[in-house]
């Protein structure tokens, strides 16, 4: 048995191609949320795609001497260092392998989060995902909502209060905004 040929297939994708340009370009309605579906540390956690500028698998990390457990090294995206922080350590897993994925996360500094395992992307409705925090201190602290799913819950990381964790281990202090 025997498939389309390698031109065939090329025409095919081709049309395709072109097609997608004539239609008209999706948009997210109010109602729904785009979600990564990812594995840390054994575990099933979920990522906002809002909060994600790319997702890496295999990219180098160059490690560095460091006293910071979650602290893998540092990546280069686009010409930019980033330091790279595993997100198990964060969350208070213990770290079965080194992770396979990165995630560029949107705001400033850059910041990489490792991830062992990619599942899915999603878009859910609105009314999947509970807001609120998980917890008020400890790894929880970092989990802001849940979206509920056929396969199981999973908590939302919070890549800003991630961000904030990670100023905290690196030492950085605070910068007081000045005033007017």
């Amino acid at each position: 048995m025997s498939g389309p040929s390698v031109a065939d297939r090329v025409c095919t994708l081709r049309a395709d191609f072109d097609r997608s340009f004539a239609e008209p370009a999706r948009t997210l309605g109010a109602a729904s949320v785009e979600l990564l579906a990812i594995g840390v540390g054994g575990r099933p956690y979920a990522l906002r795609l809002s909060q994600a500028s790319g997702v890496h698998p295999d990219r180098p990390v160059t490690a560095l001497p460091t006293p910071v457990p979650a602290l893998l090294g540092v990546a280069g995206f686009a010409g930019t260092v980033v330091p790279v922080y595993d997100l198990a350590a964060l969350l208070g897993h213990p770290i079965p392998e080194r992770p396979r994925w990165l995630v560029l996360t949107t705001g400033s500094p850059p910041l990489a989060l490792a991830f062992h395992q990619l599942d899915h992307h999603m878009q859910v409705p609105i009314t999947d995902v509970v807001e609120g925090s998980i917890g008020d201190a400890g790894p929880h602290a970092y989990l802001k909502g849940l979206v509920r799913l056929p396969d199981g819950n999973r908590p939302i990381v919070d890549v800003p209060a991630t961000r904030a964790l990670v100023h905290q281990l690196a030492g950085h202090q605070p910068v007081p905004e000045e005033s007017s």
